[in-house]
């Protein structure tokens, strides 16, 4: 899993549906806490990634 910065639109959406694998920078961009989270947050991250209006959350 990546993340584009260069393309996020500070919305937080990702930030809010999984804080253990999103964060925020100082500026507000989206920042990947862990790039290969557990099997239990999968469904969430693909949630997230699917929710992200400007598709700036990358699943491999």
């Amino acid at each position: 899993m990546s993340v584009t910065k260069e393309t996020c639109a500070v919305a937080s959406l990702c930030v809010y549906r999984v804080p253990e694998v999103f964060d925020q920078d100082e500026d507000g961009t989206v920042e990947l806490l862990d790039a290969d989270p557990p099997d239990d947050l999968h469904q969430a991250v693909r949630t997230a990634a699917r929710g992200c209006p400007t598709r700036s959350i990358h699943i491999d």
